[in-house]
């Protein structure tokens, strides 16, 4: 299961040094992908954090840092990757513009723009909100069928919105390639392997 933690440090009074930490944890606990999306920072503050968590996360290389929107902060701060809105920049403009090996996400709200990020070669897409979650307050969740769906097509999908252990197991039965979230990725867990083993046993559900 692939495990993507979004960032969300708006909260936080050491809003740097605690996103520094919890995404050093995350990586530390084996999630794969990281979105910094702290989009209500400048473009200058944007970079200074992104560069922070760049050499923060250098220990952990198996886990590929992903800026949200912003694709000169990524590239000018050597992230792996950009996080695409589903109104953000066009797939292909960024496909010319990114280096070779850089990965180029999408969100998505339907199955149909999972379709059109496929054609236009995103490397994989988030999809959601697949449950009903405070973070998107008046969205309607799409539910596991529209995961399900989606999943049929020829693209890797990451379930997103109301995300824990046991709704884990679920997504990955609809056949989601994994998973993302924010608050279950900066609790202690940090949606450890041995919570999303736990959710995927008989009678997870009941206990």
């Amino acid at each position: 299961m692939l495990r993507y933690y979004i960032t969300d440090g708006r909260r936080q009074a050491n809003r740097a040094g605690w996103l520094l930490e919890r995404m050093a944890a995350a990586a530390a606990a084996g999630v794969d992908y990281i979105q910094l999306r702290e989009k209500d920072l400048s473009a200058r503050e944007q970079f200074e954090l992104a560069r922070a968590a760049v050499e923060r996360l250098r220990a952990f290389p198996a886990t590929r840092l992903l800026i949200n929107d912003r694709l000169d902060v990524a590239l000018a701060a050597g992230a792996q990757g950009v996080h695409l809105p589903a109104a953000g920049l066009e797939l292909a403009a960024a496909r010319r513009l990114a280096p070779p090996g850089f990965l180029l996400a999408r969100s998505c709200h339907t199955s149909g723009e999972v379709a059109a990020a496929a054609a236009a070669g995103a490397d994989f897409a988030v999809l959601g909100p697949i449950f009903a979650t405070p973070s998107k307050p008046g969205a309607a969740p799409l539910g596991l069928q529209c995961l399900a769906e989606a999943c049929r097509l020829p693209l890797p999908v990451l379930a997103l919105g109301g995300i824990n252990a046991a709704r884990a197991a679920d997504c990955l039965a609809a056949g989601a390639a994994g998973v993302a979230a924010i608050r279950w990725f900066q609790q202690a867990d940090c949606g450890s392997p041995e919570a999303s083993a736990a959710a995927s046993e008989p009678n997870a559900h009941s206990r």
